[in-house]
C-alpha cells in the first residue's frame, strides 16, 4: 500500500535569490561613495532637493551601466556606430537588468518630425492607405512626406554568361513629399534687404548674414569665383551677376590653387539655417532667421506636406492628411470603425497604438503635430507609448519626473500606468518630487541633505511611512499643505486678450490683471500655452522663461551663461593692467596643452573615450602666467571655483567689491542656486537647475511682464516655498508675473487664477473660471477647483 510522504517547502532556487539591484561605492558627479540596494519588480522612487544626486545615481550610474553592458554584447564593428558610454565611477554593481530610459529630453526638432513619425503611427497609416485607399496610387512611400518622387533612365552594365552587356534601365519612385515645400508644410520668403546692403560692395561689408565676412573662407570664395566684381556695389550688379550671387547652384571653382565649391547665398542659408528647427539655432542666428524670413503655409499642399496624389486616395471619404489632422481620440474611433480582414493585424496594432495615446492622456494631440512643439512632459509620455503594450518583463524602466506638465487630475492616471508596468514583473525607478507620485512607492531612496557639494548622500531608504517619520527634508515636507492668502494684491491695469484662436482655443476673450501674481491652470492640453504664447509672449516688455533646454557645451558654465564672466574679466584686466582675453579659458588665457578644457580627451573608437586631467595646468584650464594675476587675493581659477553664495560675498562686501558681478550673483542666490560652482560645466546641471539659471538670467531684462512656464519643474517640496518668495519679490518690485502652473501651492498663493478647460484638445480651449483662489475653492465648479479645495482642506 502506497504511503503519502509529508510535503515540505522546497528551498528557493538559486536563480530566484537575485532580487536586488546593488550599487556600492558610487562616486558619479556629487555622489559621495554611496551604497544602495534596490528591490527588483517593485516601484522605487528617488527623492531629494534638485541637485542632490538623484539623476547621478539613477541615470548616470544604474541606467548608464546597464546600457553600456548591453552595448558590449554587440560586435566591435557595430559598437563603432553606437554612442560610446564610459563605465560609471562605482566599486560594484550587480543585479542589473535591461534599462529602458524614458526621460524629459525634448523630441527631435527636425521640421519633418511629427508625433506620428516619432511613434510609428504614421508608418502604420501609410501601409493602411496603400492597401485600402482608392484610387490606388502606389506603395506606402507614396504617402510619406519624407520621400520625394523621382524618375530616371540610363545605360547599366550587367554581367551575363561571363560577358559585360549594356542594358537600358529606367526607374520611378513615387513619393508623397510635396515638391514645393519639400515636406515641411510651410514655405519661406526671404527678405533680400536683410541679406545685404545694396549700397555697398562685398569688400566693403555688404553681407549682413551672421558669419559671412570677407576676411575668412567666404571672402576667398567671393573674391576668387570670378562671377562678379567684389568691389562693385551690389545695386550695380547685372541681372546675371545678382542671380549668381543669390541663386547659383553648387559649382566647382579653383581659388589660389585650392579646389572649392561656390554656391549662391539663398540655397546656402536654406541648407545651413532654414532647414533646421528655429528653436535649436543659436540666439544670433535665430534672430537673423526670424528677421530675414517669412514662413507661411505652403499654397500647393495647404500645409499637409503631401502631394496631390497622396491626398486624392481616400478610405471612406478620408485621406491620410485628414486622418493625421484629426484629434487622436477621434482618429482611434475612425480606425475602430474599419473592418477589413485583409489588413486585420495592421488594424489591431494601429488601434492599440492610438488607444495608448488616449490612455496616457495625450488623446488631444494630432499625428501631424510637429514633435519639436511638444512640452517636456508631453514628449516623455509620447515616448512611453511604445512601452505600454510591450510584452517584455523583468526590465528596468527609468522615468524622470513623469508627472511634469500634468494637472493633479491627470497624475492619478500616470500613477496607474507606473503600477501596471510594475505589476507585469518590471522594476520601475522614478525620480520624482510630487507627493501624489511619491506615496505610491514600494521603496524610497531619499538623497541629500542639500544640493551640489552639500548633497550626494543617502539620507533614508525604506517605505513611505518610514520617510514621514525620518525627519529628512523630504519627509518633513511630504505632507505640506498651502493655505490661501488672507490679503490679495489689486491689479493696476489689465492686459486684454481678444479672439484668441490658436490651436484649440475657441475665440477666447480674457482680461489678464497686471501688477499681481496671475496663475494660469487647467488640464494638460486645455490651451494654456496656446493662450499665453499665442497672445502674450510676443508683446513688447514681456519676458518669457519657458522649458526649452539651455544650450551649452562642456565649455559653458554658469559664469559664461549668465554674463558674469564679462565684468570679472574686465576687473581682473584693470587691476593687473593686461588684456581681458587672458582671463577666458576659451581665448588667449587658455592652457595651450588642453585648449582650456582642463582635461585631455582620448578617443578610443568604439570604446568609451578617456578624459585625463591636464598635467600642465592640473585641470585649472589657464596658463600658469595668467594664474599669477589676482583680484582681491584670488586668481581667476580660484574665483571660478567659488560657489555663487561665496562669490556674492567676495564681490559684495568682501575683498573685491564689483557691483556688476554682485547683481548677477544675487539673482543666482535668489533662485536657490547659491551652491553651484561658477566654473562647473552646464552639462553637469540637473533639469531644475538649468531652468532656474535661465530664470536668473532673464530677471536682468528690462521687461515689465514675466511669463513663467511651470517654474516648479524639478523643484523639491522645500524649494517651492523659496520660489513663491521670489515671485512675491518680483511682483512687489512693480513687475507683473503670469505663471502657467499645475502645482497647488502656487495656485493657492496666486492673487488671480484663470482656469482653462473643461477638458483637453477640442474638449478644452475655453475659460471656465476667472477669479481669486478662494472663489475657485468655494465654487468647486472645475476639476482644478475640486483638487485645489482638497489640497488646502487636506
Amino acid at each position: 500500500m502506497a504511503t503519502r510522504t509529508a510535503r515540505t517547502t522546497p528551498d528557493p532556487h538559486v536563480a530566484d535569490t537575485h532580487d536586488l539591484i546593488r550599487v556600492h561605492g558610487a562616486r558619479v558627479n556629487n555622489l559621495k561613495d554611496i551604497s544602495v540596494e534596490i528591490p527588483k519588480r517593485r516601484l522605487t522612487v528617488f527623492t531629494g532637493v534638485s541637485g542632490s544626486g538623484k539623476s547621478s545615481l539613477v541615470f548616470s550610474t544604474i541606467a548608464a551601466e546597464s546600457q553600456r553592458m548591453i552595448n558590449e554584447t554587440y560586435s566591435a564593428f557595430l559598437q563603432g556606430f553606437m554612442p560610446t558610454l564610459a563605465r560609471p565611477e562605482v566599486d560594484l554593481m550587480d543585479g542589473l537588468t535591461t534599462a529602458i530610459i524614458v526621460d524629459q529630453q525634448r523630441m527631435g526638432g527636425d521640421p519633418r518630425s511629427t508625433v506620428g513619425t516619432a511613434t510609428d503611427a504614421n508608418s502604420l497609416l501609410r501601409i493602411l492607405f496603400s492597401r485600402l485607399g482608392t484610387p490606388y496610387i502606389g506603395s506606402a512611400q507614396a504617402f510619406s512626406f519624407n520621400v520625394g518622387s523621382a524618375s530616371g533612365a540610363g545605360a547599366a552594365t550587367v554581367s551575363k554568361g561571363g560577358r559585360d552587356v549594356k542594358v537600358r534601365k529606367t526607374f520611378t519612385i513615387t513619393g508623397g513629399m510635396c515638391p514645393r515645400c519639400e515636406g515641411r508644410g510651410s514655405v519661406s520668403d526671404i527678405d533680400l534687404t536683410q541679406l545685404y546692403d545694396a549700397e555697398k560692395s562685398l569688400n566693403d561689408g555688404a553681407l549682413t548674414i551672421p558669419g559671412y565676412t570677407m576676411d575668412g573662407w567666404y571672402g576667398r570664395i567671393f573674391s576668387g569665383c570670378g562671377f562678379f566684381d567684389p568691389d562693385k556695389p551690389i545695386k550695380d550688379f547685372t541681372k546675371r551677376q545678382l542671380d549668381d550671387l543669390l541663386h547659383k547652384e553648387p559649382t566647382k571653382i579653383k581659388v589660389e590653387g585650392i579646389n572649392l565649391t561656390y554656391e549662391g547665398l539663398i540655397p546656402k542659408i536654406q541648407k545651413s539655417m532654414l532647414s533646421k528647427d528655429v528653436e535649436s539655432l543659436q540666439p544670433h542666428i535665430r534672430a537673423f532667421v526670424e528677421r530675414a524670413t517669412n514662413f507661411q503655409t505652403c499654397p500647393d499642399c495647404d500645409g499637409t506636406r503631401l502631394t496631390e496624389g497622396a491626398r486624392s486616395s481616400k478610405i471612406n471619404g478620408i485621406n491620410i492628411a485628414d486622418a493625421c489632422a484629426m484629434q487622436i481620440n477621434d482618429l482611434a474611433e475612425w480606425v475602430r470603425g474599419l473592418d477589413e480582414p485583409s489588413v486585420a493585424p495592421l488594424l489591431t496594432t494601429l488601434r492599440q497604438t492610438l488607444d495608448s495615446f488616449v490612455e496616457i492622456g495625450l488623446g488631444y494631440l494630432s499625428l501631424d503635430r510637429p514633435s519639436g512643439t511638444l512640452s517636456g512632459g508631453e514628449a516623455q509620455r509620447t515616448k512611453m507609448i511604445r512601452h505600454l503594450g510591450s510584452s517584455l518583463t523583468d526590465v528596468t524602466y527609468v522615468f524622470d519626473e513623469p508627472t511634469i506638465g500634468l494637472h493633479p487630475h491627470d497624475i492619478a492616471r500616470m500613477n496607474d500606468l507606473l503600477l501596471r508596468l510594475r505589476d507585469k514583473g518590471n522594476t520601475v525607478l522614478v525620480v520624482e518630487h510630487k507627493p501624489e507620485a511619491i506615496v505610491i512607492a514600494d521603496h524610497i531612496v531619499d538623497l541629500g541633505p542639500r544640493a551640489g557639494s552639500d548633497g550626494g548622500q543617502v539620507m533614508f531608504e525604506g517605505t513611505v511611512e518610514g520617510l514621514r517619520a525620518s525627519g529628512t527634508l523630504t519627509g518633513t515636507h511630504l505632507d505640506d499643505r498651502a493655505t490661501l492668502k488672507s490679503t490679495l494684491r489689486t491689479a493696476t491695469t489689465v492686459l486684454e486678450v481678444r479672439g484668441a484662436d490658436s490651436h484649440n482655443l475657441r475665440d477666447v476673450d480674457v482680461d489678464i490683471p497686471l501688477g499681481v501674481l496671475v496663475v494660469l491652470t487647467g488640464v494638460a492640453g486645455s490651451g494654456k500655452s496656446s493662450l499665453i504664447h499665442g497672445s502674450v509672449t510676443g508683446l513688447d516688455g514681456v519676458i518669457a522663461v519657458d522649458q526649452t533646454p539651455i544650450k551649452g557645451s562642456r565649455r559653458s558654465n554658469p559664469a559664461t551663461y549668465t554674463g558674469l564672466l564679462e565684468p570679472i574679466r574686465k576687473a581682473f584686466a584693470k587691476e593687473n593692467g593686461v588684456k581681458p582675453a587672458l582671463f577666458s579659458a576659451n581665448s588667449e588665457g587658455a592652457c595651450p596643452t588642453c585648449n582650456g578644457n582642463g582635461v585631455i580627451y582620448s578617443d578610443l573608437a568604439m570604446m568609451a573615450g578617456v578624459a585625463t586631467p591636464c598635467e600642465v595646468c592640473e585641470g585649472k584650464r589657464f596658463q600658469a602666467s595668467v594664474l599669477e594675476y589676482t583680484l582681491g587675493g584670488s586668481n581667476i581659477s580660484e574665483v571660478l571655483g567659488m560657489s555663487a553664495a561665496e562669490a556674492e560675498v567676495f564681490f559684495g562686501d568682501g575683498p573685491a567689491p564689483l557691483p556688476a558681478a554682485h547683481k548677477i550673483l544675487e539673482r543666482l542666490v535668489d533662485v536657490g542656486l547659491g551652491y553651484i560652482k561658477l566654473g562647473q560645466p552646464l552639462t553637469a546641471l540637473s533639469g531644475g537647475e538649468r531652468q532656474r539659471i535661465k530664470l536668473a538670467t532673464q530677471m536682468a531684462g528690462k521687461g515689465e511682464v514675466y511669463v513663467l512656464d511651470e517654474p516648479t519643474t524639478g523643484l523639491h517640496l522645500a524649494d517651492v516655498e523659496n520660489l513663491l518668495g521670489l515671485l512675491d519679490r518680483l511682483v512687489d518690485s512693480g513687475k507683473s508675473v503670469i505663471v502657467i502652473e499645475h502645482h497647488q501651492a502656487v495656485m493657492a498663493h496666486a492673487d488671480w487664477i484663470i482656469d482653462l478647460g473643461p477638458g483637453a484638445g477640442h474638449d478644452g480651449g475655453q475659460v471656465v473660471f476667472e477669479g481669486t483662489p478662494a472663489d475657485l475653492v468655494r465654487a468647486r465648479s472645475t476639476l482644478t477647483g475640486e483638487h485645489l479645495a482638497t489640497y488646502v482642506d487636506g
